[in-house]
């Protein structure tokens, strides 16, 4: 079982690729198995490739990679783990969901990587376990899967199942299973081969933090920034933002005009336009409903607020090709 004592030498993990997955999450995982192999001087693990039929598979970066096989052979194994990536909420198959229930259902490990978890989820795999995924999905995730127990930590591993972050949170994960299975001497000395400085535990967070982020240290703005995070969907009023970290509004106006160059209800604005971005994008919520997920009393109010700042209106959003292409409308410096 991943996580523990492995009931087979090599440990076989079939991983399942899925359209626009995320290559540096496989790579990370699939990576840290081979070092770990090479260092050890033994077969511990062994992964094989696989798609819903056996064809090709394209990651988010345009590069294919060739399966050994399509779902059948991949159900001799006992550990499988499905990779997402981007737009993993246009991603419906049936005969997914059914072969992952299957599989658990002969007592299969299922895990996921980055927006895997998404699929698990749809399959009714996830129910009762806790999960985690990529911090831009999030928001949506949750819309969609109220029930379910996600975290926004780098990767969690309850009971049978184990989900990942995304990106090279996959080798964090991998080195915790690593460690938990041959040792932690092992698995540091995998990490110092990627350079990678220290192994993070699945209580680490996935984004950069506040200081880092913004490239602001005050303590009060940080806090006030906090805050309006955890609420988007009911605003603040500027007097309870302020209040709660020990400011004046006019002192919280000031802060914000000192280190941000907008004034706090721009912020605000700008942080609840984003999320409602992402759910657009990745949900299928109406606009009206995206708009009260985000603080907004109309439909009207919102998309005037979103034309203003995207260039565009969230109905236009949806026909755009990618996230990539979309740039934002610089915000006017005072509001």
């Amino acid at each position: 079982m991943l996580g523990n004592t492995p009931f087979e030498r090599p440990q076989k993990l079939g991983f399942i690729l899925v359209p626009n997955f995320s290559m540096i999450a496989l790579t990370s995982a699939i990576e840290s198995l081979r070092v770990a192999n090479r260092l050890s001087g033994e077969g511990l693990y062994e992964w094989h490739l696989f798609s819903v039929d056996g064809t090709p598979v394209a990651s988010s970066n345009g590069i294919e990679l060739h399966p050994e096989g399509g779902l059948e052979q991949a159900a001799a194994l006992r550990t499988l783990i499905v990779c997402g990536g981007v737009d993993v909420h246009l991603f419906e198959n049936k005969q997914l969901n059914s072969w992952l229930r299957r599989m658990d259902r002969q007592g299969a490990d299922l895990g996921a990587l980055c927006t895997g978890s998404h699929v698990l989820a749809r399959a009714g795999l996830l129910d009762g376990y806790r999960c985690t995924i990529h911090w831009e999905n999030l928001a949506a995730f949750c819309e969609e899967f109220p029930d379910i127990d996600v975290t926004t930590d780098l990767f969690e591993i309850d009971r049978n199942r184990f989900t990942c972050s995304g990106g090279t949170a996959a080798i964090d994960m991998m080195l915790n299973v690593i460690a938990q299975q041959q040792g932690y001497d092992l698995a540091a000395r995998v990490a110092d081969q990627f350079m990678h400085e220290r192994i993070r535990d699945h209580h680490d967070h996935q984004r950069m933090s506040l200081p880092a982020r913004l490239g602001v240290r005050h303590p009060k703005l940080l806090s006030v920034i906090a805050n309006m995070e955890a609420n988007l969907e009911e605003p603040l009023s500027r007097g309870d933002l302020a209040a709660g970290s020990g400011l004046s509004s006019r002192q919280l106006e000031r802060l914000f005009r000192k280190y941000l160059n907008r004034s706090p209800a721009r912020y605000y604005l700008e942080l609840r336009l984003n999320k409602a971005r992402l759910l657009l994008l990745q949900t299928n919520m109406s606009v009206i409903d995206v708009a009260l997920a985000c603080g907004f009393v109309s439909a009207s109010h919102f998309s005037k607020c979103y034309r203003d700042f995207f260039g565009h209106t969230p109905r236009r959003e949806r026909g755009l090709p990618n996230m990539g292409e979309i740039k934002p409308v610089a915000p006017k410096p005072t509001e």
